[in-house]
């Protein structure tokens, strides 16, 4: 298991997405729209950073996930075996955020906060 993923909501996915290629020299790797937010995802070469501009937040349980506003969404890692590892999740009686079937699992955390899990290779950032 590796974390491979951090998400930070911004107001501004422009002026973010600038701001995080020339001061901290991340490339774009892709784009676009995604259920109820826009994201542009860059990298360094080792973290897949995905700057997030929900819709609207407040109407959606994801979006409001981590409280309202800009900051850090969530972290993702990957896992080897997506439904054994949602298995641990509900037996720790964690809170599954994301819809029924829907890939990353995004989930609350014991203490504070969101994490969510995807196959092998989802945030590949080649």
């Amino acid at each position: 298991m590796r974390i491979a993923h951090l998400a930070i909501k911004v107001d501004d996915l422009d002026a973010a997405g600038e701001f995080y290629e020339k001061v901290f020299g991340l490339r774009d790797v892709r784009q676009g729209h995604n259920r109820d937010h826009y994201s542009r995802h860059m990298t360094d070469g080792n973290i897949d950073i995905a700057l997030l501009k929900y819709d609207d937040e407040q109407a959606s349980r994801e979006g409001s996930a981590s409280g309202t506003g800009p900051g850090i969404h969530h972290f993702g890692f990957e896992v080897e075996d997506v439904d054994a590892f949602l298995k641990m999740v509900e037996a720790h009686g964690l809170e599954v955020v994301s819809a029924p079937g829907v890939i990353p699992v995004k989930f609350r955390l014991p203490g504070g906060g969101v994490a969510e899990f995807a196959p092998q290779g989802h945030f590949d950032i080649s």
